[in-house]
């Protein structure tokens, strides 16, 4: 297994400490910062989650840069921002910080882009993440840290960043979805 791949399943392992520690009721106390006040363990997550969500990017550099892109990390990068993206949404709709719906609908694109790229599989197909996916990625990556950190910095200024950042990944998430299904519908077509 290669370097970039090494570090996708990192991403992967950080995902079980993510969810310990902001669902497990350690009873850390929380922060006072400026007007918001937040829970350490949602502090900690916070910063396991962007470093988590970070290694996409290095992963990516490095099996550009030294020619490392395999099979196995088109299959696994995707699999990993599914994982990350979708518990940490679910974790956000358990402590009442993301809507239902929303967490939904980004799910379930997530899901049925998983069921294109197993039929595109079978027809002996790979499909790479593309550059609206990759933007998806990163507005749901962004919402999800924001709404993490209960909307710091942009609380001290009564700015909605993170409820504006979850409707624009929403938004990313159909669109891109739409592209996906568009761009393949000949594994619908003409399968068998």
């Amino acid at each position: 297994m290669n370097l970039p791949n090494k570090i996708t399943v990192a991403r992967i392992m950080l995902i079980p400490l993510f969810l310990i520690v902001m669902l497990v009721p350690f009873g850390w106390g929380s922060v006072k910062i400026g007007a918001v006040t937040l829970p350490v363990s949602h502090l900690i997550g916070a910063l396991i989650f962007i470093i988590a969500s970070t290694t996409d990017w290095i992963d990516g550099y490095y099996a550009r840069k030294y020619q490392l892109v395999t099979n196995l990390g088109k299959f696994l990068d995707p699999l990993a921002d599914k994982l990350l993206v979708s518990a940490a949404l679910i974790v956000l709709v358990e402590l009442h910080y993301a809507p239902s719906w929303m967490v939904i609908v980004i799910i379930s694109r997530e899901f049925a882009v998983t069921g294109l790229r197993l039929v595109l599989a079978g027809e002996g197909e790979v499909m790479a993440a593309n550059m609206l996916g990759k933007i998806k990625t990163w507005t749901q990556i962004i919402a999800i840290s924001a709404l993490l950190l209960h909307n710091f910095p942009f609380s001290l200024l009564s700015f909605p960043f993170a409820d504006l950042a979850l409707w624009v990944a929403v938004i990313f998430t159909i669109w891109s979805g739409w592209d996906y299904f568009s761009k393949n519908k000949h594994a619908f077509l003409h399968s068998k």
